[in-house]
């Protein structure tokens, strides 16, 4: 739980400082804390959830983030105006602090977890090859850890990692570039881009909830966890391609680029539900928290240069007067990486294999 300390650290440090400089460093120091909230969530689900339900679960927790996408809009301009922005930083890190005592207070190892009965732990085991008891759970945790240049020689590894970079710039994409969007084509301002913004973040999360779902479909028609979920993904991939049609149709109104791009940002958290869950498919739970991290800096990378892209483009074609091509190309890009993608994943994995020397 030390990154999450870090994190709302980082918070309070925003209100804090009185300058550019000291807010910039604290916006780092959260960014270095939350980063490890995703990998100690994805190991925490293969913990408590048997493979076949993995991706639901990280589907919800998941739309969690979505949930606070829709409420910070609605909330934090109220607290600031109530109480002052930098009281606003303040109490949004308190409340993390408040979910950190609590998770330290509720979470343990399934094995160690009083509130865990015998039949429970027998569910959450099921897909194991035999019964994991708590003598060889002590030995797994005390075993030495698997370090990342020993994880980089899999091409499970490079799938998830390939797989996280071509994508991951997407979603930053449309949230980032979304407003501006709407600003610089309809000239909206303010206050009238929350409700747009509201409405795609609430698709979000039914994309992450169904897509976390969709796997189970074909796990009840006999498909293994893995092929399940690569089946989903390949579906699931399919979605974004409507984004293809968000400029030309946005002469009619801006509702519908706003629910196209919707469409696809939906697409890709139910994209992401599913992608985390192939780790915990393919590696022990030991390694699991690692290959999120490497996934997870490839992501960010591939969000980097996509938004760096972005701004290129976007700025060599309004200097020649036409912006159109360059949304364009951007939406272009967006709409078929997803499928570029799942290719790249099933070459480097054309079939199931779990890691079993490490």
């Amino acid at each position: 739980m030390g990154e999450v300390a870090v994190a709302f650290l980082g918070i309070f440090g925003v209100a804090a400082v009185p300058s550019i400089v000291g807010f910039m460093i604290s916006r780092a120091v959260l960014a270095v804390g939350e980063a490890g909230n995703f990998p100690a969530a994805i190991k925490a689900t293969a913990e408590y959830f048997p493979k076949k339900e993995r991706s639901f679960a990280t589907g919800i927790f998941n739309s969690g983030a979505n949930v606070g996408a829709v409420l910070a809009p609605i909330t934090v301009p109220l607290l600031a105006a109530i109480w002052g922005w930098q009281a606003a930083f303040i109490m949004i890190g308190m409340l993390g602090f408040i979910w950190m005592s609590v998770w330290l207070w509720l979470y343990d190892k399934p094995e160690q977890q009083p509130r865990l009965s015998a039949a429970e732990l027998a569910y959450i085991r099921s897909d194991s090859v035999a019964p994991v008891e708590k003598s060889e759970e002590a030995s797994i945790a005390a075993a030495k850890k698997v370090s990342w240049f020993q994880l980089l020689k899999y091409r499970q590894t490079w799938a998830f990692a390939f797989g996280k970079f071509m994508t991951d710039g997407v979603w930053w994409f449309f949230l980032f570039w979304l407003p501006t969007y709407l600003s610089a084509q309809y000239g909206m301002k303010g206050e009238a881009i929350v409700i747009p913004l509201a409405v795609l973040y609430s698709m979000t999360m039914i994309g992450s909830i169904g897509g976390g779902w969709f796997p189970s479909y074909f796990m009840s028609r006999g498909y293994a966890p893995y092929d399940g979920r690569m089946k989903a993904m390949l579906m699931i991939a399919f979605f974004p391609l409507v984004v293809l049609l968000a400029q030309p149709l946005g002469a009619i109104s801006y509702w519908i680029p706003v629910l196209l791009i919707g469409v696809g940002a939906s697409a890709h958290q139910a994209w992401s539900a599913n992608i985390f869950t192939t780790v915990s498919d393919m590696f022990p739970q030991k390694s699991v928290a690692s290959v999120i991290g490497i996934g997870g800096m490839a992501g960010g990378i591939g969000g980097v240069l996509l938004t760096k892209l972005g701004g290129w483009v976007f700025d060599y074609y309004k200097s020649v007067n036409d912006i159109h091509t360059g949304y364009m190309i951007m939406f272009g890009i967006c709409a078929l990486a997803y499928l570029a993608a799942w290719v790249v994943m099933k070459a480097l994995v054309p079939r199931h294999k779990e890691i079993t020397d490490l």
